[in-house]
């Protein structure tokens, strides 16, 4: 094969790899905004202050 058609057998198979891992990330971009979604709840009830379940709105009024 020549040097010519084995670069454009490249440049194809580069492209396709790249569309191919645009395809799955927008395929997959709800399954990821919800896993960070979950993260970060499970991160704000494992590390948050132990006062925060109170309102102190209310304690005001």
């Amino acid at each position: 094969m020549s040097k010519t058609a084995s670069m454009v057998m490249k440049i194809i198979g580069a492209s396709l790899a790249f569309a191919a891992f645009v395809c799955l990330l927008i395929g997959g971009w709800h399954d990821l905004s919800v896993g960070c979604a979950g993260a970060k709840r499970r991160l704000t009830q494992k590390f948050g202050s132990e006062y925060d379940d109170y309102a102190d709105e209310d304690l005001y009024d």
